[in-house]
C-alpha cells in the first residue's frame, strides 16, 4: 500500500472521483431513478451502485468534469446535488462543502505536498462517506411526495466570492447557467435542517458532506422563493 504524499492534482482528481460515485449513490439511495436502473458495483472496498443509462452518465460525467475543471483553479466553493420535486421546490441538499488548505504553483501541481496524507488514506476516508451515505434513508427517512409526484434533480455549483466559471473549451456551450436561489445553500431558510456526514482533511483540500432538508420537506404547505442566480449544471437528465 503506497504511503507517498498526495499531489495537488492527485488531491483533485480523488476528490472528483469520489464526488461522481456519490452522485449516483445519492440517487440510488433516494430512489430519485427506479433501483433497477442501477448496477452493483465495488469502490473504495465498499459496495456502491452506478446508473447504467447512458444518457444519465453522460450528464453525471460531463458536470464533474466540468467541477473537476474549476477544482483545479481552486474556485471552488460547494457542489450540491439539489433533490427537488415537480414544481422545481427544492427538498434535499447533499452539500460537497471544499477547502483549499494551501496555494501550489501550477508547475508544483503534480507534486507530492509534505505532511499530506496518501492515496491509499483518502480511499479509507472515502469508503466511510459511502457507507454513511448508504444508510442516509434510516436518518432522513423515505422521500415521501404526494401521488403522482415525482422527485429529479439538478447539480450545482456554488463558487469562492469574486469568481465565475471558467470559459468552455474547444467551442463546447458553456456548462453551468444560473441557478434559482432556492436550489442554493444561500436559498435555504433558518428551518432547514443541516445533518454533517463526514469531513476528511486531506493536507491540501478539505471536503466534508452534508445533508440539508429544507424547510418545504420538512413544512409541505410554505412556498417557495424562486428567485436566485448562482451556478447550476445544464440540464436534468431524465431516464426514459
Amino acid at each position: 500500500m503506497s504511503e507517498t504524499p498526495l499531489t495537488w492534482n492527485q488531491a483533485v482528481k480523488g476528490i472528483t472521483e469520489f464526488i461522481e460515485v456519490a452522485i449516483h449513490t445519492i440517487l440510488y439511495v433516494r430512489q430519485i431513478y427506479p433501483a433497477d436502473l442501477f448496477v452493483r458495483r465495488k469502490k473504495y472496498d465498499t459496495p456502491v451502485f452506478q446508473s447504467r443509462h447512458p444518457a444519465l452518465n453522460e450528464y453525471i460525467s460531463g458536470t464533474v468534469k466540468a467541477v473537476s475543471d474549476e477544482l483545479v483553479l481552486g474556485n471552488v466553493d460547494k457542489v450540491v446535488v439539489v433533490i427537488k420535486d415537480r414544481n422545481q421546490v427544492a427538498l434535499e441538499r447533499f452539500i460537497f462543502s471544499v477547502q483549499n488548505m494551501i496555494e501550489v504553483e501550477s508547475y508544483n501541481k503534480d507534486t507530492s505536498v509534505q505532511d499530506a496524507m496518501s492515496s491509499a488514506q483518502l480511499g479509507q476516508y472515502f469508503r466511510s462517506f459511502l457507507i454513511k451515505l448508504n444508510m442516509i434513508e434510516s436518518q432522513l427517512g423515505l422521500l415521501e411526495l404526494p401521488t403522482g409526484d415525482e422527485a429529479s434533480f439538478a447539480i450545482v455549483l456554488e463558487l469562492k466570492e469574486n469568481t465565475v466559471p471558467s470559459a468552455s473549451k474547444d467551442d463546447e456551450p458553456p456548462p453551468w447557467v444560473p441557478a434559482d436561489r432556492q436550489h442554493t445553500t444561500s436559498g435555504a431558510s433558518e428551518e432547514a435542517q443541516l445533518h454533517l456526514l463526514r469531513a476528511v482533511d486531506t493536507g491540501i483540500i478539505n471536503i466534508s458532506l452534508a445533508v440539508q432538508e429544507s424547510e418545504e420537506k420538512l413544512q409541505p404547505t410554505k412556498d417557495p422563493d424562486d428567485s436566485g442566480h448562482d451556478i447550476e449544471g445544464q440540464g436534468n437528465a431524465q431516464a426514459s
